[in-house]
């Protein structure tokens, strides 16, 4: 019985995926896109692109040792999605862990990947498909609002796997979404078009009817401006701005 259980134990040593080395993974093909860079990064050593001061790079101080692989997918012509995933050197709960973005996206949520992957996820985030918080994207790029509106998170997720599978040479066993506001939406639509991509999903605090939003956001800004100006100071924004004017 001693000597079945030693048998046992040294085929399941013997059976156990390699993972494969983080600098690898620049070469992978994935579909879609192309990997721009696959690189070890250090306990403590990430520092944010544009981090705007002392005190928001402290916040990556206790982030563990990861391999941090950086792509650009491309599902359209028009396309220019950046995702990052960040893969745990060590302590991996065989899980992924996507992260949202707020307002009008157009950055990569690097607090969000650093949290989970302290919690243990491999982590995956995207800018949705352009650069800045802004809507200065949209105007004659049909395509890009598509990647905005829904695509990116999708494209993101799979591509996620493909990179998680490929380092680690094993499916994560379970794949979540979590996020907030802009993020909220992206969850919702997440499972109502592909209910596949993830088992579960965080979806806090969503901005999902988007045209009422802006147009509240408008008369908002149309009252701030007018009461700047010395306008009728008895205009009053109204008590739920969703409303919009009476």
């Amino acid at each position: 019985m001693a000597l079945l259980g030693a048998v046992t134990l040294g085929t399941l040593n013997a059976a156990a995926p390699a993972q494969v080395a983080c600098e690898s993974l620049a070469q992978m093909k994935v579909t879609n896109g192309r990997v721009l860079s696959a690189e070890s990064v250090k306990a403590g050593a990430f520092t944010p692109p544009n981090t705007p001061n002392a005190n928001a790079a402290a916040a990556f101080t206790t982030v563990p040792a990861f391999c941090r692989v950086t792509l650009q997918l491309t599902p359209s012509s028009d396309s220019d999605i950046r995702v990052e995933v960040w893969l745990p050197k060590v302590g991996w709960s065989h899980k992924l862990q996507s992260s949202g973005n707020g307002g009008l996206g157009g950055v990569i949520p690097y607090p969000a990947l650093a949290a989970s992957v302290k919690a243990g996820y491999a982590a995956v985030g995207t800018d949705t498909g352009h650069v800045g918080g802004n809507a200065d994207f949209v105007s004659g790029h049909p395509e890009k609002l598509v990647d905005f509106g829904y695509r990116a998170i999708h494209e993101m997720t799979v591509t996620a796997k493909t990179v998680v599978t490929a380092h680690y040479d094993a499916h994560p066993m379970r794949a979540y979404f979590n996020s907030c506001s802009t993020g909220g939406r992206q969850a919702l639509i997440e499972a109502q078009r592909y209910p596949e991509d993830f088992d579960g999903v965080v979806a806090g605090d969503p901005s999902w009817d988007q045209m009422r939003l802006y147009a509240a956001r408008v008369w908002a800004e149309h009252l701030r401006q007018s009461h700047a100006s010395g306008g009728d100071s008895a205009e009053q924004v109204p008590d739920d701005p969703q409303r919009g004017p009476g």
